[in-house]
């Protein structure tokens, strides 16, 4: 009774250290410490409310455990980080939350209580239940001690930063190190299987783990039934899958059947938090290769262990690799029958296995660049957005011509930049495609003039490509860089002058599954220039590898457009001899519907006319700060939030946006989640995720828009305009 009254009657000038603007700044003044040991916050010391005060608004994490029972307060920073916990932690003793973890947490506050040193440590692990189950969390964590006016301790100062997520990541790279270190030197395939499933189902604590090889007729998914002979059949793994789980497995999407009878649920990249208390279920993770399923590793967790992202992700990505080492043992067992039978056919049977040794070595090779360019290339993607922003707002502020020079060089630079890592991440496969249905005679014809001013007069450029093949299906953005690399290429070889070809004709080949509509469309580059030598055919194709001088190149061109007909399900041939010339052929699939229609509305970046409100969600800072001033150059209002918990309380406060932009992959959830909960708020609201995650598979993102980082100001300038003038 005594603190409501003293809540009544407070002076507001008491309670203005809280007013700071923030949420726990907003809780702290209401009647949530009613019951707290701590009282009303006017009857603080001077020393508690100082420092409280100086917390609330700062955007690291920090918690604050005063007194003897060590009553938590903390900022907006650090809610996010204890789950479901908050509100009901603040202004409450630690142990009535902090249950599972206080024996492991009491001592180190009380340690730093007892003897007013700082504790700190990197890393840390806890064990918290903060999301409906309990899971391992890390943080890099100091404990500081701090003192009331009569120098005594009056509680715990703790600033925090989770590196849960990196924490993992390292994890999972370790065990896949140290499962490929150990992996036996044999070219048994099941014995190399049997190695990783044990492994990965003591890594996982999982009852059940198999996996299977699949036969795939287009229209049922089987198990072969020639790879199970010698394999315990589990009623987990069925003889064949139905229609609506084909779909998602040939997508390269994990599926979720939680029990008999229950529907089959897709699982999307981060999948649902815990199975910890869920019925038991079973998950099939599916290797993709090539565009191809060609295997499904079926996974039943147990129901006293935690399975969550970490370990879904861990499987994902030991499933791949254990393929691979499956196919390059099967490599080797062939090449061992083929050593066998030696005398009988010496020449021809040594010709092959010096192929399939080099198959073998390129594919080991080129696995771990593709690995490492893609990692890579996700990082300079975050880096570059800030920097090209920075330097566009920048660009057009500045008048004096030589800082204009300076800045143009700069943005150049960071162009180039992009273009590598658009490269790199084709090479990779990892590029996010946008594929469409385009006219190969009407892109071509578009890209004759600024070929023939890329080429040069002495250099005759041919083109025939009939007007009624059919549309292909592939990203035109991606195909038009593909031509002019090729066609550069080809002008490098003709240092005197000559003749360079652009084909195109309907085409089927046996190496391709037939598409659904009927096959692919050839389409061939061909020039009459110095051509090249065997050994240089055979490594033209690897990234980085080039002939050409210092400057002259990058050495990622035919990787890039390899990496392209790929990854669009088509196929890549090149052909060249000394003083011949050379071929390049692409075979592409051919589009199920009509070719899509260019839009010319945008072509310059558009102010924004009116009042127009965007709500910008990214947990970079960096990304976040300079698309935001990027957006507000474009004329339109902008609400920032550091993280999806955070835009969703905002929501719930009221605000209404006319546009959502998220981030793709932050620390608390997806764009793509965090966009489906906003949608549940306001159906009609458009959504644009900006990711510079460019997986192998295709994003799952509904009917949003995607835009890739980093971007440039033209870019999200048209791609908002088109939302605003088109809705959700």
């Amino acid at each position: 009774m005594d603190n409501v009254n003293s809540l009544q009657s407070a002076n507001p000038d008491e309670l203005s250290f809280l007013d700071d603007g923030t949420q726990i700044g907003a809780l702290l003044q209401t009647a949530v410490l009613n019951d707290s040991p701590l009282g009303h916050p006017s009857q603080w010391s001077g020393c508690l409310k100082n420092l409280i005060a100086t917390a609330l608004p700062v955007h690291a994490q920090i918690v604050v455990f005063w007194g003897p029972q060590f009553v938590a307060l903390y900022n907006d920073a650090y809610a996010p980080s204890i789950g479901d916990k908050h509100p009901r932690a603040l202004g409450r003793p630690a142990i009535e939350n902090w249950g599972e973890l206080w024996d492991d947490l009491e001592p180190l506050l009380q340690g730093v209580r007892d003897t007013g040193k700082t504790f700190s440590a990197k890393d840390r692990p806890f064990y918290i239940k903060r999301f409906g189950a309990g899971e391992t969390v890390y943080f890099n964590v100091s404990y500081s001690a701090v003192c009331e006016a009569d120098g005594s301790i009056g509680g715990v100062l703790c600033i925090v930063t989770e590196t849960t997520e990196r924490v993992q990541f390292e994890r999972r790279q370790a065990f896949l190190i140290e499962l490929g270190r150990t992996l036996p030197s044999t070219s048994d395939p099941c014995a190399i299987e049997c190695h990783v499933l044990s492994r990965l189902s003591d890594e996982l604590a999982v009852q059940h783990i198999a996996l299977n090889v699949i036969e795939d007729d287009g229209h049922c998914l089987t198990i072969r039934q020639a790879e199970m002979s010698n394999r315990p059949s589990s009623s987990a793994t069925p003889s064949c899958w139905t229609d609506s789980m084909s779909a998602d497995l040939r997508a390269d999407r994990a599926v979720l059947h939680e029990s008999a009878g229950s529907p089959i649920i897709p699982v999307n990249t981060r999948m649902a938090r815990y199975l910890q208390d869920e019925p038991p279920c079973t998950i099939y993770v599916p290797v993709v290769l090539h565009g191809r399923l060609e295997a499904v590793l079926t996974i039943q967790p147990s129901i006293t262990t935690t399975f969550g992202d970490h370990e879904l992700e861990l499987a994902q990505e030991a499933a791949k690799q254990a393929w691979l080492w499956i196919n390059q043992a099967r490599a080797e067992r062939a090449l061992r029958d083929l050593n066998e039978s030696l005398e009988q056919r010496v020449v021809t049977m040594l010709a092959q296995r010096e192929k399939a040794v080099a198959q073998l070595h390129e594919s080991r090779k080129m696995e771990m660049v593709g690995q490492l360019s893609g990692g890579v290339a996700h990082d300079f993607n975050n880096l570059l957005t800030p920097i090209m922003a920075s330097l566009e707002l920048v660009r057009r502020r500045v008048e004096d011509p030589r800082s204009t020079r300076l800045l143009d060089s700069a943005m150049l630079a960071a162009d180039r930049a992009r273009t590598l890592v658009g490269r790199l991440l084709t090479f990779a496969r990892r590029q996010t495609l946008n594929p469409e249905a385009i006219s190969l005679h009407c892109l071509v014809a578009e890209l004759k003039d600024l070929i023939e001013r890329s080429l040069g007069p002495m250099i005759t450029v041919e083109i025939d490509i009939p007007e009624h093949l059919p549309a292909v299906f592939v990203d035109p953005h991606q195909l038009e860089l593909a031509i002019l690399n090729l066609t550069v290429n080809a002008r490098d070889a003709l240092e005197d002058g000559g003749r360079v070809s652009i084909s195109a004709r309907s085409d089927v080949i046996d190496t391709l599954a037939v598409s659904a509509n009927g096959g692919h469309v050839r389409l061939t580059v061909s020039d009459n220039g110095c051509g090249m030598t065997d050994d240089t055919l055979k490594h033209c194709v690897e990234p980085f590898y080039s002939t050409k001088g210092v400057g002259k190149g990058t050495g990622l061109g035919l990787s890039m457009v390899q990496g392209l007909a790929l990854q669009s399900g088509g196929e890549f041939d090149i052909r060249s001899q000394p003083d011949r010339g050379t071929d390049v052929t692409l075979w592409l699939p051919v589009a199920s519907g009509p070719v899509a229609q260019a839009d010319t509305k945008h072509l310059e970046a558009p102010l924004i006319q009116g009042s127009v409100h965007v709500l910008l969600v990214d947990d970079e800072d960096l990304v976040r700060d300079s698309t935001s001033h990027l957006l507000k150059d474009l004329g339109y209002q902008v609400t920032e939030a550091p993280s999806a918990a955070v835009a969703l309380d905002l929501f719930d406060a009221g605000l209404k946006p006319d546009i959502l932009v998220t981030d793709y992959v932050m620390a608390d959830t997806t764009g793509v989640q965090l966009a489906r909960q906003i949608r549940q708020r306001m159906n009609d609201l458009p959504i644009l995720i900006i990711t510079g995650y460019a997986n192998a598979k295709p994003v799952p993102t509904d009917d949003f828009e995607i835009l890739a980082k980093p971007f440039r100001r033209q870019d999200i300038a048209s791609r908002l305009a088109h939302l605003v003038q088109n809705g959700a």
